[in-house]
């Protein structure tokens, strides 16, 4: 079973996404609601995927995208992000993010994203 820290501003959407994927052979360990707790939570409980908000408060989803894959070259983050932030999502995967998921999804896209890491 794949462990998964589910980070994003939205309490409703870390809901959302730990009810979709824990149907389907996933554990979410964590959460966080910003960048910094996504960095602390990554150290603290060494999650298998992240998923990961492009745009929070504190700290963005790509700034704690970098810290992580600093901390651990081999994280496998997939970054969530709005329609029409494209130019981030391609900062996002230079920077080491192995996929991204566009909102709104549905379960089925998030599960065989997560499914194929």
């Amino acid at each position: 079973m794949k462990k998964v820290l589910v980070v994003d501003d939205a309490a409703f959407m870390r809901i959302s996404i730990k009810n979709m994927i824990s149907k389907h052979g996933f554990e979410v360990v964590g959460e966080g609601a910003n960048g910094n707790e996504a960095v602390a939570k990554y150290k603290e409980l060494n999650p298998d995927i992240v998923t990961m908000d492009i745009t929070m408060p504190d700290k963005t989803g790509l700034e704690a995208l970098k810290e992580i894959m600093e901390y651990d070259p081999n994280a496998t983050v997939v970054m969530v992000s709005a329609l029409g932030q494209e130019g981030m999502m391609k900062e996002a995967m230079t920077s080491g993010a192995k996929g991204f998921i566009v909102k709104p999804f549905k379960e089925d896209i998030i599960v065989d994203a997560l499914s194929k890491l």
